[in-house]
């Protein structure tokens, strides 16, 4: 099994033990939102690009409270674990896009309850998850107000990216991803400038 298959069947788990009205990280939603964006984003080709351009997200927004309104629950998360249809071209390109994605979300879930702690994470996964560093900083966290290096504890630098004042942001590889995607309980440490780490916390990130 991939490790995109394993976060999803992870993903799957905490979805049913945690409820289709408990609260995630993702502002706003509750896993049955959550749980129809991941739908629409596989299931309804038309839909999914405006996730990512702004111009065409209010018709995405539309389809996606039309999926969470219109399907049980069971079925939408029942959806999410059989993965994508063979006509989505995530099908084929699953085990390179959505281990990321299923990890972050499958923490959005876990981290909104409380009591929680990180996963104990295998090297195959967290080498997955340092490969996708880079391209999750590029996107988020381009306009950075410091010159960030998203650095493992063992010293090695995954991605470099902004301008400013240099900071260092130190965390296992699950957690480097969870900060680049704008998540707060991402378990990382700071070393630099006190404001410019001050300013890279308040800065946006995420998608």
């Amino acid at each position: 099994m991939t490790v995109a298959r394993r976060e999803r069947a992870a993903l799957v788990e905490s979805m049913r033990a945690a409820g289709p009205d408990a609260p995630t990280l993702c502002e706003g939603w509750t896993a049955r939102d959550l749980a129809a964006h991941l739908v629409v984003r596989e299931r309804r080709l038309d839909a999914a690009p405006g996730i990512l351009v702004p111009q065409l997200a209010g018709y995405t927004e539309r389809v996606q409270q039309k999926v969470t309104e219109s399907t049980e629950w069971a079925e939408l998360v029942d959806q999410i674990a059989a993965g994508p249809p063979l006509y989505s071209p995530f099908k084929l390109l699953d085990p390179l896009v959505n281990v990321a994605e299923m990890f972050i979300h499958n923490e959005d879930v876990r981290r909104a309850q409380p009591d929680w702690e990180p996963r104990d994470l295998d090297d195959a996964t967290a080498s997955a998850l340092s490969r996708g560093i880079g391209a999750m900083a590029r996107m988020t966290m381009g306009k950075s107000p410091a010159r960030v290096a998203l650095t493992t504890p063992a010293g090695k630098t995954l991605a470099t990216v902004g301008a400013g004042p240099e900071v260092t942001v130190t965390g296992d590889p699950g957690e480097l991803l969870l900060f680049a995607a704008g998540r707060e309980p991402a378990r990382v440490t700071f070393a630099g400038d006190d404001a410019a780490v001050a300013a890279l916390r308040a800065a946006r990130r995420g998608l």
